[in-house]
């Protein structure tokens, strides 16, 4: 059985799409963007500002579901441009200090609104 996950504190899914989905033992999120919640735009125009608000939103999802980011087991990590490679790790790195989650990184062709950077997980409880 699946239950939706929704909070106020990460931007609302800009499509027919759920922010995430705990199917037990298992919480999928859907991928992040660096929109800001509160306004419903991307305000971050750096690499590391936008890695940044993907992070505040991947967490924020994540304690709805009542885990923490040290309960990531997979991400996959979408960037716009791979020169942004090691900016994006200097930012995530901070995110896991230990036993950080397997990951697979791609450069996509481009990212909705514009965005630098997109992350998705899996956490597990």
């Amino acid at each position: 059985m699946k239950k939706i996950i929704s909070t106020d504190l990460a931007p609302a899914a800009i499509g027919p799409y759920s922010q995430g989905v705990a199917a037990e033992p298992f919480i999928f999120t859907s991928g992040q963007i660096p929109i800001d919640p509160t306004c419903g735009k991307i305000t971050a125009e750096t690499i590391e500002a936008q890695s940044e608000q993907v992070m505040k939103n991947l967490k924020a999802i994540l304690a709805e579901a009542g885990v923490g980011m040290d309960r990531i087991v997979k991400t996959t990590c979408f960037l716009a441009d791979m020169a942004d490679f090691a900016a994006f790790n200097a930012v995530y790195s901070k995110y896991f200090p230990e036993n950080p989650p397997a990951r697979s990184c791609f450069q996509v062709a481009a990212l909705p609104m514009g965005a630098k950077v997109e992350v998705e997980c899996i956490a597990v409880r």
